[in-house]
């Protein structure tokens, strides 16, 4: 019986910088009547209000809730309000060093974009191939293999190997400090909540080598590797039945 959830958001609880739809919102408001919910994601804070916060439904119990924006390097409780715990906020020089890395790439060369290529989200600097706007059908043709970023990873790696870099969303790349990552957040979730790591379970779409749902599973979290939001809800369906088999497993059920 796990004491913990925690979901990655773009790929696995909503479409690539879209909001949860309805049914993975109520699918999430039954989840947190009966269990902790975290969610870490590569996005920053506004994102996690455009996406998440703002589509969940009025009486989500969201003390229930804890939220890792950047792939943990933050972290975020309710009470009354939502406060940030901590923020593990890179210095001037770092960003510098990284930026600079990301503009020395080919594939920052000539294609259209939709918006800020490179973005400084505070703790984590986040590469998007085709700008942070781009259109959800292009995002998915750019790099549905992983091939380019993967290529773009092992360069970076080389050259700034003092930082962590990994994959996630659709067409975009993450650095961080070294070790400050989704497994550094499944810890930091474990000491601030009080629960173990055997008490949790992960779900994402990127937990393979380079993929930034990775470290999760190698923090020694039990995870499950989904292919979509789609596939998230008929987990968060077994889940609500093994943890509560008299609560709704789907909004047709909660509404009779």
């Amino acid at each position: 019986m796990k004491k913990l959830i925690v979901f990655d958001l773009d790929g696995t609880l909503a479409e690539s910088k879209s909001a949860v739809d309805d049914e993975m919102s109520m699918l999430l408001r039954n989840l947190l009547d009966i269990v902790r919910v975290a969610v870490i994601s590569g996005g920053d804070w506004p994102q996690f209000e455009k996406q998440l916060l703002s589509n969940l439904p009025g009486d989500a119990d969201l003390q229930n809730l804890s939220l890792l924006p950047t792939c943990g390097t933050k972290f975020y409780n309710f009470n009354v309000n939502w406060k940030k715990q901590y923020s593990e906020d890179f210095n001037a020089n770092e960003k510098e060093t990284i930026i600079a890395a990301f503009e020395a790439l080919n594939e920052l060369g000539s294609r259209r974009v939709w918006g800020d290529v490179i973005e400084d989200r505070g703790s984590q600097i986040t590469f998007s191939a085709l700008g942070q706007h781009a259109p959800l059908e292009e995002k998915r043709k750019w790099d549905p293999d992983f091939a380019k970023r993967l290529q773009m990873k092992a360069a970076l790696d080389k050259s700034i190997p003092e930082f962590s870099v990994r994959l996630g969303g659709t067409t975009s790349v993450d650095v961080t400090r070294k070790g400050i990552d989704k497994a550094y957040g499944i810890r930091k979730l474990r000491s601030i909540l009080n629960i173990k790591i055997d008490d949790m379970l992960f779900a994402g779409d990127a937990i393979f080598p380079g993929g930034n749902d990775y470290p999760a599973k190698e923090a020694g979290v039990y995870s499950i590797r989904v292919r979509d939001p789609n596939e998230t809800k008929r987990v968060i369906e077994a889940i609500i039945g093994c943890l509560d088999p008299g609560q709704p497993t789907s909004p047709a059920e909660a509404d009779g």
